[in-house]
């Protein structure tokens, strides 16, 4: 029988450890504005098309090519809205073939929820730029689902890391010797192994119910330092150094204040019930050793 189609946008790294575990179940396709790196997805039995979400005239050739779609593109890096998303789903309403999309969320939706344990009912309050759009493109997906009739899933993602992953492991920022917060001051934080988010792409595209929202995190209730102590530990360097919230306000950069100014632990009981996925590294002590 013919193999369904299965195109991703925005194949990045999770992108291609998705394709790695669907290389022989689907044909694969992926979106890509580099008309160099078409040897390289050729390479891995990727078909490349070659187009922009920045421009939609250069999407219409995605009409009526996939079954599912796995939507992993961030929106640009500016605005509250999130146009990219908007050109992909006008590109795709124009066909009814696509029966399936998972986009690729995050857990920034929310906002800051004072260390406070929740699940996916809880409203989004985004307070950045970077999160409204995110926020944003929940909203279209959403619509796009009721208007065609798609299975539409979205996955809440916090921090994702992995050893091979670029910049996706603590012992860089802790050789650039980045300090932490104060234990006072600091806030929780959620990840995921950037295996763990490969599989739960593939569960929700076989599993997801129509139009739900899906924690996709481990296990760990870390404080942000405690992590980096921990990956301290694990890596055999000195812990970071820590510093009260007035100093990081002098110190860090904006992007790096955000991300230490937002304190929530995700509940991931729907991911594992409705999923059905087992976590290969429960907590990031497990993921970090490996």
């Amino acid at each position: 029988m013919r193999r369904p189609r299965l195109l991703i946008v925005g194949c990045g790294d999770i992108g291609l450890r998705v394709a790695r575990l669907l290389r022989g179940r689907y044909t694969l396709l992926a979106l890509t504005t580099s008309a160099a790196r078409s040897a390289e997805l050729r390479s891995l039995g990727i078909v490349p098309l070659v187009g922009d979400l920045d421009a939609p005239a250069t999407l219409a050739r995605l009409a009526g090519l996939a079954d599912a779609v796995l939507h992993l593109a961030p929106p640009a890096a500016v605005g509250t809205t999130d146009r990219r998303t908007a050109h992909l789903l006008q590109a795709l309403a124009r066909s009814g073939r696509t029966r399936c999309l998972v986009y690729a969320s995050t857990s920034g939706i929310y906002g800051d929820a004072r260390g406070e344990r929740f699940d996916e009912t809880r409203a989004p309050r985004p307070a950045t730029d970077r999160a409204r759009r995110r926020a944003d493109a929940e909203r279209r997906v959403r619509w796009f689902g009721q208007a065609f009739g798609v299975r539409v899933a979205i996955l809440r993602i916090p921090g994702i890391y992995a050893s091979d992953r670029p910049g996706g492991h603590p012992r860089e920022r802790l050789a650039r010797g980045s300090p932490v917060l104060e234990p006072q001051d600091d806030v929780f934080t959620n990840h995921i192994h950037a295996d763990d988010l490969a599989r739960a792409c593939v569960a929700a595209l076989h599993r997801a119910l129509p139009l739900r929202a899906v924690h996709v995190c481990d296990d760990s209730e870390m404080k942000m330092g405690d992590y980096f102590d921990l990956a301290a530990e694990l890596c055999g360097l000195p812990r970071p150094r820590r510093i009260s919230r007035a100093e990081a306000q002098r110190a860090l950069s904006p992007m790096q204040l955000s991300f230490m100014s937002e304190s929530r632990r995700l509940d991931n009981r729907r991911m594992k019930r409705e999923l059905r996925l087992a976590l290969r590294y429960p907590t990031v002590r497990e993921g970090l050793k490996a």
